[in-house]
């Protein structure tokens, strides 16, 4: 496989590759996601879960998210660092950090949810879709 977005934890003992093109590139402005990064949003990247390679041990917190389902936020048991999220509500998709890539130049966030949580020191890209909460879950 030849790995279009790679990437890992700061310790090295996780590791992700894709050879396909995300699913989704966006900013959550949501509580949980101030919580988990330290600052006003989330960076993050969604990939079909077969599409994305994964080595290494990952540890989980739960929580639950915005429709009410678990989430759960991984991250390397030994250097802490935030790698990726499973989402309950959607089982088939794997969700990178931006922070996380061996290149974060290639994240291009497409969306911001949860505008309605958003603080406005945390100045982000004006041209961007918003949404106060999660957008609408794709149609079928």
């Amino acid at each position: 496989m030849t790995a279009k977005f790679s990437g890992g934890c700061a310790c090295g003992a996780v590791r992700y590759e894709s050879a396909a093109d995300p699913q989704l590139q966006a900013q959550c402005q949501c509580r949980d996601c101030q919580h988990a990064t330290g600052t006003g949003h989330a960076d993050f990247l969604a990939f079909a879960k077969q599409d994305l390679n994964l080595t290494g041990q990952v540890s989980f917190y739960e929580i639950t998210g915005g429709r009410g389902q678990t989430v759960g936020r991984g991250f390397c048991p030994t250097c802490g660092s935030p790698v990726l999220w499973r989402v309950a509500a959607n089982p088939g998709i794997a969700v990178v950090m931006a922070g996380s890539l061996d290149d974060p130049s290639v994240f291009s966030p497409q969306a911001v949810m949860f505008t309605s949580r958003g603080h406005a020191w945390d100045y982000l890209n004006p041209d961007l879709p918003k949404f106060e909460k999660l957008p609408p879950p794709p149609k079928k």
